[in-house]
């Protein structure tokens, strides 16, 4: 496992990490400990040390999980992201406090069962939020108390992205993939010279960049991939990036001729860590042999120019009228 150095924060990152957002369990299933052990102990043997979570994965659950993993091990030598803001109700602009975010930390160290957090993200906050300054100051107050070593922001929307790098940000969490293009433009370029770590989230499109996938595929009726296709309970660009079903499956077969393979999960994520303002991609596992099949792409090639030019090729022909303006 290679590793990255994240941002400003002086910190080497394994350049994949562990997302967490189904830890233990398929999305809508209970939520199983055990398993999450399984996850997070195949994680550590493939040399990851970044780990990503929320306040609000399986309620508090995956923070809980991570923080008893933890115990007896080397603190140092892990990486921990947190998010929090979406415990609030409604989940509004006005509701983001000082306060609120204070007591957001207090608990996720409480669950974490540990004295700091590496990197602290608003967790998508509405876009009037990232115009809020005492929120940003807040997490600067926070950072000098030791509660957090650093923080940032998880964003929907490029320039959400853009306007957090006005603030003495760490780190940006967004949704870049084979179909998600639009980071390139601009983000990722102003982070790097910013020095500004990149976390690459939903790398394989909520599993359709797998090439698992075809149009008999049923998901269970609690899982987001039934039910927020259009967005019906939150952003729709957190369901398959937001591409259509349909679409994404025809540009999928596309890429499986490029590569010449139906097993697309390992170059997917190879494709993200082709860029060098990527610090770290987090593909998620709700069972330890997805953690195995994901570092397979640490062992991966580099892409040549010739299909790294064909991936941009295909988003062109299928997905970059429907996607590229939303986010």
């Amino acid at each position: 496992m290679k590793t990255r150095l994240f941002g400003n924060t002086g910190k080497q990152v394994s350049e994949i990490g562990l997302g967490t957002w189904q830890l233990g369990t398929r999305w809508g299933d209970p939520f199983n400990e055990e398993e999450g052990i399984k996850i997070l102990d195949a994680a550590d043997k493939a040399g990851i040390t970044f780990i990503d979570t929320a306040d609000v994965y399986n309620g508090g659950k995956s923070e809980e999980t991570i923080g008893k993993f933890l115990k007896g091990k080397d603190r140092d030598k892990y990486f921990i992201t947190t998010k929090c803001g979406r415990r609030l109700k409604p989940h509004s602009a006005e509701m983001y406090t000082p306060e609120a975010v204070s007591s957001f930390i207090d608990d996720s160290l409480a669950r974490l069962s540990t004295d700091h957090i590496d990197l602290l993200l608003l967790h998508c906050p509405p876009t009037p939020v990232f115009y809020k300054d005492e929120i940003f100051s807040e997490l600067e107050r926070q950072k000098k108390s030791g509660k957090i070593s650093s923080y940032g922001v998880s964003i929907e929307k490029v320039s959400e992205g853009l306007k957090a790098l006005e603030y003495g940000i760490s780190g940006i969490e967004v949704v870049f993939n084979m179909f998600r293009l639009k980071p390139l433009d601009t983000l990722l370029p102003l982070a790097e010279k910013k020095n500004v770590g990149i976390i690459a989230r939903i790398p394989l499109a909520s599993g359709l960049l797998t090439g698992k996938f075809s149009m008999a595929t049923q998901f269970g009726p609690k899982d987001h991939r039934s039910y927020n296709r259009d967005g019906a309970s939150f952003d729709k660009g957190e369901t398959f990036a937001g591409v259509p079903y349909e679409t994404g499956l025809e540009a999928v077969e596309e890429l499986k001729k490029v590569f010449g393979t139906s097993e697309l999960a390992p170059i997917a994520i190879r494709w993200v860590l082709m860029h060098p303002q990527v610090s770290v991609v987090i593909p998620g596992a709700s069972r330890a042999s997805q953690v195995t099949e994901n570092v397979k792409a640490a062992g991966v090639a580099d892409l040549t120019e010739e299909q790294m030019k064909a991936v941009n090729e295909i988003y062109d022909k299928y997905l970059r009228d429907e996607i590229h303006h939303q986010w």
